[in-house]
């Protein structure tokens, strides 16, 4: 029985083991009037994702949606400062609570990977126009998808209590 304790209360947290190592392809760029990073008016800004000629077919039926979710690499970020920091006051506030980077919507990721629902404007050969993408221009896009509600939306989610008390534009 003391032995049972002892390894119980000795436990190492798991460990994930190997992890392979990813490499990506941009599918195209964003591009924007936007030459600096910034925190939020977002929501105005239009920008064209402009995609590589070559895959320009897979946008077959994505003009029958009215949002789309774009996934982006913070190429901005520099490399020093990727996963830098592990907790972090969100949006740079001490008013609000400590946080793990995992827990908010910082950019001072372990992998700098953007991602935002947006209106998808216009369809028109290789470049899509959305309004709202919080990606400078010359973000390069690792993957575009359709937004379904049905799948995608989520009416009873639960948010940590900072993120409605600040009454500010949603963490980003």
């Amino acid at each position: 029985m003391l032995e049972r304790l002892l390894r119980f209360f000795t436990r190492q947290p798991p460990h994930p083991g190997p992890l392979t190592a990813i490499t990506m392809e941009p599918i195209g760029v964003v591009r924007n009037r936007v030459r600096e990073p910034r925190r939020g008016g977002w929501g105005e800004v239009t920008s064209r994702i402009v995609l590589r000629p070559d895959i320009a077919d897979a946008l077959l039926g994505l003009s029958d949606y009215s949002h789309i979710m774009v996934l982006f690499w913070l190429h901005a970020v520099p490399a020093e400062v990727r996963g830098s920091k592990h907790r972090l006051h969100p949006m740079d506030d001490p008013q609000n609570p400590l946080q793990g980077v995992l827990a908010t919507r910082s950019q001072i990721r372990f992998n700098p990977i953007g991602f935002t629902v947006v209106p998808l404007l216009k369809v028109a050969n290789n470049v899509l126009h959305v309004r709202g993408l919080d990606a400078i221009d010359g973000t390069p896009v690792l993957d575009i998808k359709p937004y379904i509600p049905e799948y995608d939306a989520v009416p009873e989610a639960r948010v940590a209590p900072w993120v409605r008390g600040t009454g500010r534009e949603g963490p980003r």
